[in-house]
């Protein structure tokens, strides 16, 4: 399996999650978020603080299959939006 086709199988997967934000507040793609989180956590980050680090480190990486139109979340805009998504819509996926 080509190294990215892993990442972009999850780019897909959650794709068609309903993103639960106000569409003109939208400053980065849901999609986006959840595949940071998804492989900041898998490396071991633990909360917003981290997977945003996570995010601003690895961001030449994630944007090989990722579209980042406004770079990286900030923390508190991951706890924001984590907040608003309905938990078993994400957690059924996984």
């Amino acid at each position: 399996m080509p190294p990215l086709a892993l990442d972009r199988s999850l780019v897909r997967h959650f794709a068609d999650l309903e993103d639960p934000r106000c569409a003109l507040k939208r400053r980065h793609r849901l999609v986006d978020m959840i595949v940071i989180a998804i492989a900041a956590v898998s490396c071991g980050a633990d909360g917003g603080v981290a997977i945003a680090a996570f995010g601003r480190a690895k961001r030449e990486w994630l944007g090989q299959f990722l579209e980042l139109p406004n770079a990286i979340p900030a923390h508190d805009t991951f706890g924001r939006v984590f907040a608003l998504i309905e938990q078993g819509n994400c957690i059924n996926r996984l």
